[in-house]
């Protein structure tokens, strides 16, 4: 099982970044997945995750509106489309998927979560 985050880069305060994830090992759809970011000296904190067959997804308050999870069964690939990026969303972004029904919750919990790309690096320029 692997997954392989792109996409990343510098963009300036207001700009949009599209992340991909691309997984290889097992079929994304059977799977919950999940983007999540860490900030330097900050904790890692779920940005936000869609259940199995995507019957569920939840946003954290700081995505809500401006980013959207999604993703492409026939490609094996998960996406974060990032909108209207604040210099706050700088960080490095992880992409995860979980094998459990219960992986994806509204904690959008990183221990739920087994499986982890490498990370990309969102930078946001004010």
């Amino acid at each position: 099982v692997q997954l392989q985050a792109s996409g990343g880069g510098l963009v300036q305060a207001g700009g949009s970044l599209r992340l991909s994830c691309e997984a290889s090992g097992f079929t994304l759809n059977s799977y919950a997945i999940a983007w999540f970011r860490q900030a330097p000296g900050k904790e890692r904190e779920g940005v936000s995750c869609s259940s199995s067959g995507d019957v569920s997804t939840y946003y954290a308050d700081s995505a809500k509106g401006r980013f959207t999870i999604s993703r492409d069964s026939s490609k094996n690939r998960l996406y974060l489309q990032a909108n209207s990026l604040k210099f706050e969303d700088t960080a490095v972004y992880y992409c995860a998927t979980g094998v459990s029904l219960f992986a994806c919750t509204a904690q959008i919990d990183p221990n739920r979560f087994e499986f982890w790309g490498q990370g990309t690096q969102v930078t946001v320029s004010s």
